[in-house]
């Protein structure tokens, strides 16, 4: 039974996690492609999510949601296989912040893996929401273990009819949601200060068409092998908020979004001049990697510093969810490219998901 309930509860979590991405700011192909780089390294790792590193990432995903379903109903079912539906609920969080912590901060940046992007890259509220997401399946187990007892009119069965039609609900508002957002319908923009929260999406656009073009020509011309596939990495994870910026404002906003102006450019931190992006260009092969770690570590801590500021403001709260999230990857792609891995990685992941650290070192 605890081997059906893992089934269960990792392809629930898996639609919920593709349904839900877009909406709080996240490129599901590019976390699917972070993921897939956990067993698959840099291989997996390309400009624009190929769906055989999506498909290993998905697998990935489900196969450690299965597992942890394993321990919970198996490894420790001596306690969790008698519990009452209602029991199983109430620890549906903690065991998801449990599991969650667990991977982020040890399994896969130290050991067994060893692979610091996952946790660099992606912020731990992340596979906390995605750990959840099949926990709260887990109540289900008491039907599966005692099919008998389900046609029963008594409180567990009661409790369980509505847990499971929630279930139902969720995935049926989600589903939905993700349909119609491609279509130019979101829930409406919700902040305090559009015109903060319109400039900050303008800036950030421009910034990252910036970042996916010196990424672009990194990853045709870094001698360094892994630094190609970072290179890789940043273009699809910045083309990917790219295109959550423009649905959003084709949402939210009638007017159309605006180019910035030469001075908003001149005045845009992190931004680099034409010249700095053609001496790149131009860089002999022996300096190219050297150069371009100084360039880009430089334009990532303007963007660190622009999400810094939209998260602490009154904006939107999936924009400053969004923010969040860009803060954190992008401080830690700059300790990437410095090659941050194991326990100094888990640490500086911890430190960028609480503050702007790059730019307060300056």
């Amino acid at each position: 039974m605890a081997i059906l309930l893992g089934l269960i509860s990792s392809s629930y979590s898996t639609l919920i996690s593709q349904l839900t991405a877009a909406r709080l700011g996240r490129d599901a192909a590019v976390d699917w492609m972070s993921v897939a780089a956990i067993p698959a390294r840099d291989w997996a790792l390309q400009a624009e999510p190929s769906w055989s590193a999506v498909a290993i990432g998905v697998a990935f995903h489900q196969w450690a949601d299965f597992s942890w379903a394993l321990v919970f109903f198996g490894l420790l079912g001596r306690w969790t296989s008698r519990l009452a539906p209602g029991s199983i609920a109430l620890l549906a969080l903690p065991w998801a912040m449990l599991t969650s912590a667990l991977e982020w901060l040890f399994l896969v940046p130290v050991f067994p893996f060893a692979q610091p992007v996952f946790t660099l890259q992606q912020p731990y509220w992340i596979g906390l929401l995605v750990h959840l997401s099949s926990a709260i399946v887990y109540p289900l187990f008491y039907w599966l273990r005692w099919p008998s007892e389900g046609a029963g009119s008594d409180k567990r069965n009661t409790f369980l009819k509505s847990w499971f039609g929630g279930l139902l609900i969720a995935l049926a508002a989600i589903g939905i949601a993700a349909f119609v957002s491609p279509r130019g319908f979101e829930i409406p923009w919700l902040g305090r200060d559009k015109l903060a929260d319109q400039t900050y999406m303008r800036h950030m656009r421009t910034h990252h068409q910036q970042g996916i073009e010196l990424a672009s020509i990194a990853a045709q011309r870094a001698m360094d092998p892994h630094l190609r596939a970072l290179a890789r990495l940043m273009a699809a994870s910045q083309a990917g908020e790219n295109r959550i910026f423009e649905s959003w404002w084709q949402s939210w906003f009638k007017e159309p979004m605006a180019l910035c102006s030469a001075a908003e450019r001149a005045e845009m931190p992190g931004l680099l001049t034409a010249e700095q992006v053609r001496g790149l260009r131009q860089a002999q092969p022996a300096s190219f990697d050297e150069l371009f770690v100084q360039l880009m570590t430089f334009h990532h801590a303007g963007a660190v510093a622009m999400a810094d500021k939209e998260l602490q403001g009154n904006g939107d709260l999936r924009l400053r969810v969004m923010a969040h999230a860009i803060r954190h990857e992008q401080q830690g792609e700059i300790a990437l490219m410095e090659g941050t891995s194991g326990l100094p990685a888990v640490r500086q992941a911890i430190q960028n998901m609480l503050a702007d650290n790059v730019n307060s070192k300056r």
